[in-house]
């Protein structure tokens, strides 16, 4: 589905994805799963049920999974594991086993790849427990085979450049929601010589990823391919990755 003119074509020079609920599917995490094999693992089966509750607790709070997994990670340390090392390590362990790519999503970054447009990850990633490049996205890319057609991933704890394990700290402390994380993504790329307009943002969100980015002259992509978060500014909407190869083109 695209909004607006249906053959519409955009064409671009640089390509950011948002992570959870865009390339990465939560779907498969489920709670009594997850927390049911920490517990037996631990040897406390009887805690199942709280930690269960104690996650669906948190969901709720902050509107699901993803943003619970980028953002607020420290709380679901402290309230639902107790802070507990071991507990924390097989919860990263398990997450990952469990974390699935949304369908298509290689595909359209092998096209997007080969058209020679360069590609970002942008995560509102607002505190990691392990340093950049080894941190829970960088893993996951990494585990899904992703990461080759990645350049970076930019997050509000930095940019690391996934060939070299540089990071850019010029990205500290900005946001996606306030919009100031696609300011220093400008400015970035102004110094390359690339225009907003010939830059693009993929993601679920309007207040994130579609909204902030539309504002500051990027072109924009809503994907609705797990939930449809309503309207937003974006110039086209889709709901499956297949569609990026019929309206992205390099900029020459």
């Amino acid at each position: 589905m695209t909004k607006g003119n249906i053959s519409l074509i955009l064409e671009i020079k640089w390509c950011g994805f948002d992570y959870g609920e865009t390339i990465m599917n939560g779907e498969s995490l489920r709670n009594a799963t997850v927390f049911g094999d920490i517990c037996k693992a631990l040897g406390k089966p009887e805690f199942i049920a709280d930690k269960v509750n104690r996650s669906r607790i948190l969901k709720e709070k902050y509107g699901g999974y993803p943003k619970l997994h980028e953002g607020h990670r420290d709380e679901l340390y402290s309230f639902v594991l107790d802070n507990d090392p071991e507990a924390i390590e097989l919860y990263g362990q398990k997450e990952q086993e469990l974390l699935a790519t949304a369908e298509g999503v290689e595909d359209a970054l092998a096209y997007l790849q080969q058209e020679g447009i360069e590609l970002h990850v942008v995560s509102e990633m607002k505190k990691s427990w392990d340093p950049l490049g080894s941190d829970l996205i960088s893993r996951f890319l990494r585990r899904h085979g992703l990461v080759k057609y990645f350049k970076g991933l930019i997050t509000p704890v930095g940019k690391v450049d996934l060939i070299t394990n540089t990071v850019d700290s010029r990205y500290v402390g900005s946001t996606k929601e306030e919009g100031t994380i696609y300011d220093v993504i400008a400015q970035d790329l102004n110094e390359r010589g690339i225009e907003t307009h010939e830059a693009v943002m993929v993601g679920d969100r309007p207040n994130t990823d579609i909204n902030p980015a539309h504002k500051r002259g990027f072109k924009t992509i809503q994907y609705t391919g797990f939930t449809d978060s309503g309207e937003s500014k974006a110039d086209i909407v889709i709901n499956s990755f297949k569609e990026l190869k019929k309206i992205l083109r390099k900029k020459t």
